[in-house]
């Protein structure tokens, strides 16, 4: 995998999907030779949940949930609830990591379709926050600041579970 945060072309556009292509793979990137058992390793003693594993899942819920749930309006398939908001966590446990990186490119890939076929200015179907409809330039920025913050997290779960720095 080449990671690479310069864009092909200057405009908005190619710099915001570079730089989300940018933090997806180096998320990917983190668990880059990761066993199973240490996939799913909580390191952390007051975040059970907080795993290479769950954090994987939990990107690819999250794109979800921006893309398909709140731009394009349809129905959130999402595994959390109210009861259970880290369910997508929990069930990363029973998912090899393997499977878990694929669904997340699959996710990304479908973002990427929809992103291609749209301005940044176009408000999402679903409103948020107080009924906002936020600008596909605003989900993009928000996966991005999203993926980046869970960077740091995966940084830190890969040095306290193997040693491994710098990826």
């Amino acid at each position: 995998m080449t990671r690479t945060d310069m864009p092909p072309t200057w405009d908005e556009r190619a710099h915001l999907v570079t730089f989300l292509d940018y933090v997806r793979d180096t998320a990917v990137a983190k668990c880059d030779g990761l066993s199973a058992e240490d996939a799913r390793k909580a390191p952390l003693p007051h975040s059970p949940l907080m795993t290479a594993s769950g954090l994987i899942s939990h990107l690819r819920w999250v794109e979800h949930y921006w893309l398909e749930a709140v731009f394009l309006g349809a129905e959130d398939r999402a595994p959390w609830s109210a009861e259970d908001p880290d369910m997508e966590m929990r069930i990363a446990l029973d998912v090899p990591l393997e499977r878990l990186i694929a669904d997340y490119r699959e996710q990304s890939d479908r973002l990427r379709a929809v992103v291609a076929g749209h301005d940044l200015d176009t408000p999402a179907k679903a409103p948020v926050r107080g009924g906002t409809h936020v600008t596909l330039r605003w989900i993009l920025m928000h996966l991005i600041e999203e993926t980046a913050r869970h960077n740091g997290h995966l940084d830190a779960i890969r040095e306290l579970t193997d040693g491994t720095t710098g990826t």
